[in-house]
């Protein structure tokens, strides 16, 4: 079997390859073959099954070692590498920053993005220069193409990996583009929130200006015994859930299939249905709240109205 010399990351640099032996026809039939796969000319990786994020982020990796010396990897590029979970990030192209006010240029593949860093906003990851996780999370909020929903899930992202957020609000001062948007956003961020699609969930009701919900409330009989933690709850009265496309997929225990998982999720519905009454609502990612449902949830958190069960639709 053929063992290609791997960097830490795993990537597969040519230069390194024929310094080992390889010839560029031995590293094309590779190709041919599947066992490698091309990340940037002159970069390749072992073949594997990966997220977008996890192949942006090697690509990210590989751009940076060609970039100039003083590039930094920043906005989603370096959000990969932070694992810092996006909204519907666009990872066509890899972001730099240049660390000056020249060499700014956009191209199908790569973004340079001008400006100054200050020391403390560069850290490494992986042996890998990329902003901190505060000055990230600035960039990709102030930048985001999903607005206000995209900025607030990428702070509760980064609260919930231990961002400090007096220092993200300390950076949102300067005058930028985008500011405005960030700055709403952290005020209502919450490390709480488990993934993107909660975020998103939260933004359509502060958006729609219904009641901000409680996040993952721990609920417990008479006895103390756990019934169920929920996504959002409204003093207890109402709750609610993101289903989000891979939810019982994503939530498997060893053994069990998605009909399994589905049941168990029911049966965690019932006792907290048994427990207190508690109306119930769900919204899935490809849907929106309609202004019908948004009344009947703000009377239903208002009141705790009755066992009904409420879905969100486009």
């Amino acid at each position: 079997m053929t063992v290609h010399p791997t960097d830490r990351h795993g990537l597969v640099h040519r230069a390194r390859a024929l310094a080992a032996g390889f010839t560029d026809t031995d590293l094309a039939r590779a190709h041919r073959q599947g066992r490698l796969v091309h990340i940037i000319p002159g970069v390749s990786a072992l073949p594997a099954e990966r997220t977008p994020e996890q192949l942006h982020r090697l690509t990210a990796i590989a751009t940076l070692a060609v970039t100039g010396p003083d590039h930094t990897l920043s906005h989603q590029s370096a959000a990969t590498l932070h694992d810092l979970p996006m909204l519907k990030p666009s990872l066509r192209r890899v972001h730099v920053t240049t660390g000056s006010r020249s060499g700014g240029h956009r191209s199908a593949k790569r973004h340079a993005h001008i400006g100054s860093l200050e020391p403390a906003e560069v850290v490494l990851v992986d042996g890998v220069r990329v902003t901190s996780l505060e000055r990230t999370a600035v960039d990709v909020a102030r930048t985001t193409t999903m607005g206000f929903a995209g900025a607030l899930a990428v702070f509760d992202a980064a609260l919930r990996r231990g961002a400090d957020r007096d220092l993200i609000s300390t950076m949102l001062r300067r005058r930028r583009s985008g500011v405005g948007q960030a700055r709403r956003a952290l005020l209502h961020a919450d490390g709480d929130a488990e993934n993107p699609g909660e975020s998103w969930g939260r933004a359509q009701m502060i958006e729609a200006g219904l009641p901000v919900p409680r996040l993952q409330h721990e609920f417990r009989d008479a006895d103390g015994n756990l019934v169920g933690r929920t996504d959002y709850d409204w003093s207890g009265r109402l709750v609610g859930e993101f289903d989000g496309d891979v939810k019982y997929r994503n939530h498997l225990r060893p053994g069990e299939t998605p009909f399994d998982a589905m049941k168990r999720e029911k049966e965690r519905e019932d006792g907290l249905r048994r427990l207190k009454r508690q109306t119930r609502t769900r919204h899935a990612s490809a849907h929106v709240a309609t202004c019908a449902d948004g009344r009947r949830v703000r009377v239903g958190a208002a009141r705790g109205a009755g066992a009904a069960s409420l879905r969100e639709r486009r």
